[in-house]
């Protein structure tokens, strides 16, 4: 396969993984996840069911899980065999075939056995991170990988390393929360934006509690966010990749904290909360996507450079 060709293969793959993970939260959305009953693969013991609506959201999402592990298969084996230099490529593909059969794995085992809140919150983790490692390789694939320069570039200190790090763990973090919000049915636990019931802090507990700390993990998250792109566009203005990825997480992290707003505001209108609730879904996994690919550009520019200097200390020493 040519570069163009495994391209096009990262950015199939990715599509499909992006339609997987909103397949899923749309299943979420809507209760289907037991539409099918308690039999997995099979729906209703029939490969494929009735044309109600929710055995087909049920069993398309089913479907779109089934060639998402086929993408990620055939991108894993496509870059493990024509991209051997690019031992990243072969990562992020290795990382989305990982953990798209875990998340299938934990989807099937919940249609089967009913699992805890906690649990299903962690298998949307699982499904975010199989679509942050498409998102990486769709990315990676894109970018041209022939001789990187830094040495006329300011280096990239630890600290902003470490922050760009630190923001896309907390990130995750946040989405956790997030699943464990709408799985244990906490969504109406505050009324009202930005107060919680009129209240700056709310009375903790139940729902309420649950809701309340979302939104403070999702308004640290907001800062951090803020903090690395403006770094990355001021301080790292000459890296046009950082500052691009540093620009588009801050955007991504506004438009996400105005579309949970816009959760709680269409709560008790059906077709808009569901919506609103896609649309939150979308943006924060991008925003974890891309938070995810700048930590890698970040280590990997970091590496560069120290190798850069070492080069000149034994070439002059």
């Amino acid at each position: 396969m040519t570069a163009k060709q495994l391209k096009w293969l990262g950015y199939i793959t990715c599509l499909i993984m992006f339609l997987a993970l909103l397949g899923g939260a749309l299943v979420t959305k809507t209760g289907s996840g037991l539409e099918c009953g308690n039999e997995w693969p099979l729906c209703n013991g029939k490969l494929v069911p009735a044309y109600t609506l929710g055995q087909m959201i049920e069993w398309s999402h089913r479907l779109l899980s089934g060639l998402a592990g086929l993408a990620a298969l055939a991108s894993a084996l496509a870059f493990r065999r024509y991209a051997r230099d690019r031992r990243d490529l072969q990562a992020y593909a290795f990382m989305t075939l990982l953990f798209v059969v875990i998340q299938a794995f934990m989807g099937a085992l919940a249609v089967v056995r009913s699992q805890s809140a906690a649990v299903m919150a962690l298998h949307m983790g699982f499904s975010l991170i199989a679509f942050a490692s498409s998102l990486m390789l769709a990315l990676g694939a894109g970018r041209r990988h022939s001789g990187e320069q830094t040495g006329t570039l300011p280096p990239l200190g630890k600290g902003f390393r470490n922050l760009t790090w630190m923001t896309t763990i907390y990130a995750y973090i946040v989405v956790y929360i997030g699943a464990f919000v709408s799985h244990t049915g906490s969504q109406g636990g505050c009324s009202g934006w930005p107060l919680c019931n009129g209240e700056v802090i709310p009375e903790l507990s139940g729902g309420t509690g649950i809701m309340f700390f979302h939104r403070v993990a999702a308004m640290l998250l907001f800062i951090l966010t803020a903090v690395l792109g403006h770094l990355a566009f001021w301080r790292h203005g000459g890296y046009p990749e950082l500052k691009k990825l540093g620009i588009s997480a801050v955007i991504l992290c506004g438009l996400q904290v105005f579309s949970g707003a816009s959760v709680v505001f269409t709560l008790y209108n059906e077709q808009w909360y569901l919506f609103a609730a896609l649309a939150h879904i979308v943006l924060i996994s991008g925003l974890f996507g891309v938070l995810c690919y700048m930590s890698v550009r970040v280590w990997q520019l970091s590496r560069i450079q120290k190798e850069a200097v070492s080069d000149e200390i034994s070439r002059f020493g």
